[in-house]
């Protein structure tokens, strides 16, 4: 069987192992992972080590190939906090942002006023756990996953502290 038409075979299976595979470890866009593995049923391939073989077999060689593949990925990811940017744990995030040796004192002054308003009157108690999230280096999915809320949601959270701070900003400087 020539390859093309193999990937043509298979090629709705392994989109199905993509997707499902993606939604577990979201670092990873499902296209990249359907392309990794067509990588390593070339490689397999041109080897000759799929002659003879079952499509289930090549399949389930395939699903390990990108567990294995995610694993060495998830392994090497390393995430930051925000919090830890200094070297110090004491700092927090808002002494980092508003630190600038070179901002003038009034800037410095609105930037903390800001950040205040934000925190203590503008974010409800969800989108600053979201906060909290991204600043432990979460994506969007696992951000969801630890609120108990679809990505989409996270996402509208996200829009929301974003509209939240042009708002602040605007009448800051309105």
């Amino acid at each position: 069987m020539e390859f093309n038409a193999l990937v043509k075979k298979l090629k709705p299976v392994l989109k199905r192992i993509a997707y499902k595979l993606n939604t577990r470890h979201s670092f990873f866009n499902e296209e990249d992972l359907f392309q990794e593995c067509l990588l390593h049923l070339w490689l397999e391939f041109n080897a000759g080590t799929l002659t003879d073989k079952t499509d289930s077999y090549i399949l389930q060689g395939c699903y390990f190939h990108l567990k294995n593949y995610i694993r060495v990925a998830q392994d090497k990811k390393n995430p930051i906090s925000l919090d830890v940017l200094s070297g110090d744990e004491e700092t927090s995030l808002e002494e980092i942002l508003l630190t600038d040796k070179n901002m003038p004192e009034f800037e410095y002054v609105e930037g903390r006023i800001l950040v205040e308003k934000m925190l203590n009157n503008g974010l409800t108690p969800r989108e600053k756990e979201f906060l909290g999230f991204c600043l432990q280096g979460l994506t969007i999915r696992e951000i969801g996953a630890k609120m108990g809320i679809s990505h989409v949601r996270v996402l509208s959270l996200k829009d929301n502290i974003r509209k939240k701070y042009r708002v602040f900003e605007a009448e800051l400087h309105g």
